[in-house]
């Protein structure tokens, strides 16, 4: 299994125009959110708790997110439990405006992330590793953390192997 070093790198490569990585932090926490409202529906009541394919869903990333790294597995559990909170309270609304929220989301998200790409010059990550899908709210989470000064051992390996990050594409060559 890849480090989290070795994930973070290699999603990091795809992502190190600082445009792109500012409209990540908004695309994709609105496709993680419209992929979790999504997937609220149907739920089944096991112990008065409801559990769908959602909850399995954060089940199942946030596991993977511990075996990485455990300060980044809570606090990616954190947020998608948060984001389980919100989807039990859309299940309740009526299916069109459910589904209105759920496609709205992640519709707007996805346009969010290809304008980034755009600056960056570069398909997504996940186009050629399916697995970016997964790494890219970790990435997320991992950004703003270094961006408030933690982590920066996790920062340097990312860094020396995918470089730095920069406030544009630099010049093509004609």
């Amino acid at each position: 299994m890849k480090t989290l070093e070795d994930q973070l790198s290699q999603y990091a490569a795809y992502h190190r125009d600082r445009r792109n990585i500012l409209t990540h932090f908004v695309g994709i926490p609105m496709i993680v959110l419209s992929v979790v409202v999504l997937l609220a529906r149907p739920a089944a009541e096991l112990g008065g708790v409801a559990v769908s394919a959602a909850t399995l869903a954060a089940i199942a990333s946030t596991l993977y997110y511990l075996r990485l790294d455990w300060r980044y597995g809570i606090v990616m559990g954190l947020l998608l439990a948060a984001c389980l909170a919100f989807a039990q309270t859309t299940a309740g609304m009526a299916t069109a405006a459910w589904a209105t929220l759920g496609v709205g989301l992640f519709v707007v998200g996805w346009v969010i992330q290809f304008v980034g790409h755009i600056f960056e010059g570069r398909k997504p990550a996940f186009v050629d590793d399916i697995m970016g899908l997964i790494i890219g709210p970790l990435f997320v989470v991992a950004e703003f953390g270094f961006l408030l000064g933690l982590r920066r051992e996790v920062e340097a390996v990312v860094t020396a192997r995918a470089g730095p990050v920069h406030t544009g594409r630099a010049p093509q060559a004609e």
